[in-house]
């Protein structure tokens, strides 16, 4: 049973404006055809991703900045014992509303990455990280407590956007200013991540980059592909040695 403490669960390496911009989404954070209409677009693509490479059935799984739980919901579907973080408490309520629609279980918890690894460090088989790291005012933090809360032998997800004119182009010009996919203000550029600065965090977190591949977002027929390129959006694997 966890000890954390209240003045433990929001502490540290958040924005607060970013806490409040994804809470002010939480109502239609599961319509389909809503402000996240994207995110649920992109999540049979990064859950596939994952699937290649855990076995999910019975997997132990933590889903860091899951947000209303998208990502989480479909990794329990899967077969794998769900625990789910994020620092917004709004989407923690949604999430957990919509586990009671559902059925899906997954444990939410209103709770940091790092003060969770404080408290269960090497517990879990794989780690997912998705679309949160460039909304955090230090993401090499949060890929350090995600190292310590991996088993050896367990892998880390993440997915993010690279820092270029590409990215730039598409993901906020085009996605929140001409085609309406995000609402605006979604992404600052300048929190883009480049993947050779990624791959020096996790290295320095102690783990072994696996692979990088590019996710594309096609608007045209709402779906998402795992792709070579990774100039906007991309996923990488790591894996902690054992």
């Amino acid at each position: 049973m966890s000890t954390l403490r209240d003045d433990q669960l929001r502490e540290g390496n958040f924005s607060q404006a970013e806490l409040d911009k994804f809470g002010a989404l939480a109502n239609r954070w599961w319509d389909p055809e809503g402000p996240q209409k994207a995110l649920h677009a992109l999540n049979p693509a990064r859950l596939g991703y994952v699937a290649e490479r855990v076995a999910l059935r019975g997997a132990a799984v933590l889903d860091v900045g899951c947000g209303g739980g998208l990502l989480s919901e479909a990794l329990a579907r899967e077969g794998a014992k769900v625990t789910a973080l994020d620092l917004a408490p709004d989407l923690i309520k949604i999430a957990k509303l919509h586990r009671l629609e559902s059925g899906v279980d997954v444990d939410y918890k209103l709770c940091s990455a790092e003060a969770l690894a404080a408290e269960q460090p090497g517990s879990f088989d794989a780690i997912t990280c998705m679309e949160m790291l460039e909304h955090v005012p230090e993401p090499a933090s949060v890929l350090s407590a995600c190292a310590t809360l991996l088993k050896p032998g367990g892998r880390l997800f993440v997915s993010t956007l690279n820092r270029t004119p590409a990215a730039f182009a598409l993901a906020i010009v085009g996605a929140e200013y001409i085609a309406g996919v995000l609402p605006k203000g979604t992404h600052q550029y300048r929190d883009f991540i480049k993947p050779s600065e990624l791959a020096t965090w996790l290295r320095q977190a102690g783990l072994q980059l696996e692979d990088v591949s590019g996710l594309m977002y096609e608007p045209w027929r709402n779906a998402a592909r795992v792709i070579r390129r990774t100039d906007v959006n991309y996923l990488v694997s790591a894996l902690k040695p054992q």
